[in-house]
């Protein structure tokens, strides 16, 4: 089981990307190298991202997608429930009517750690994930001006 889904996993790179590059718009096919995203799925989780007020397109020559929310601002939860929010158990799923007045204790706890992790994500803005990449930068790049680094070559070892 995939905790987010795939296009949660696009629009955080993709907010990651235009927080990062915050001074111009970026073209879709320059978000999706970077973040080595499908470009026309992109194109879909960037749309539903401009719904939410996350992110705006320009049009024109010098157009793209911009960042309209302050990253120091922006969780990661504001992110994730613009595209598929994280479910919390409420019920029990296997709808047996012996949990009807609570959830089992393995449920529970399942719940528990969602909780968790939301309320992480809800902590977390997205400034913070860009500034504790301490050596490694972003969506692992160098830097926005250095050549994308390569992984270490395998010995055979």
């Amino acid at each position: 089981m995939k905790l987010l889904s795939e296009a949660v996993e696009y629009a955080l790179r993709a907010v990651v990307y235009l927080a990062d590059h915050a001074d111009q718009p970026q073209k879709v096919h320059q978000i999706a190298e970077t973040t080595r995203a499908t470009p026309g799925y992109l194109v879909k989780v960037l749309q539903s991202l401009a719904r939410a007020g996350i992110v705006a397109s320009r049009r024109g020559l010098h157009g793209g997608f911009v960042l309209t929310r302050e990253p120091r601002s922006l969780t990661i939860l504001e992110v994730v429930n613009a595209i598929d929010p994280l479910e919390r158990i409420q019920h029990c799923p296997l709808g047996l009517g012996a949990h009807t007045h609570g959830l089992c204790p393995l449920h529970h706890r399942i719940d528990a750690a969602i909780a968790t992790i939301e309320t992480s994500f809800a902590r977390t803005t997205i400034a913070d994930i860009i500034s504790a990449g301490g050596h490694l930068h972003p969506l692992c790049e160098a830097d926005s001006t250095s050549e994308t680094r390569q992984p270490p070559e395998h010995t055979g070892a």
